[in-house]
């Protein structure tokens, strides 16, 4: 099983740092892929100025440990961080941060683009979207859900 880190936090994460702790003492692996997400300034149309996500404390942090541990469960992966932040958040800041160790490139990349598309629809956050025509929640789009089920 993979050396598995996961956080929900409020405050901002650092990339390089992050990245660092991935690579640490890490001279079995050869491949590591990373993804960041940030809030956009549109979506659907609409202007969008801020995101506030909500979450169940305890709940999401299993859910995001069972979702690396079925990462694991299909590819030979070294090391897993999973960051995703929650609270009030500006346009530009980041949202998660998804990074994956392995021997080998195909299941750092895989396993990298599983954890995203199964947080996606399946990890318990809400989101709501200040707009110009006011405040909106937002659920997960019908192609999240076509990415997620391709795994």
């Amino acid at each position: 099983m993979a050396n598995i880190i996961i956080k929900v936090q409020q405050q901002d994460f650092d990339f390089a740092s992050e990245v660092d702790t991935l690579e640490a003492h890490n001279q079995s692996d050869g491949a590591l892929v990373t993804f960041v997400g940030r809030v956009r300034n549109n979506n659907d149309g609409e202007q969008i100025s801020q995101l506030t996500l909500e979450h169940y404390p305890g709940m999401t942090e299993q859910c995001l440990q069972h979702i690396a541990e079925q990462a694991c469960q299909r590819w030979q992966l070294g090391r897993i961080t999973i960051i995703h932040r929650v609270g009030d958040l500006a346009v530009g800041e980041k949202i998660v941060f998804v990074g994956v160790t392995s021997k080998h490139r195909k299941d750092a990349y895989q396993g990298n683009e599983f954890i995203m598309d199964y947080l996606k629809v399946n990890a318990p956050f809400w989101k709501k979207e200040n707009t110009s025509r006011g405040e909106r929640w937002v659920s997960a789009k019908h192609s999240d859900n076509q990415e997620a089920n391709k795994w």
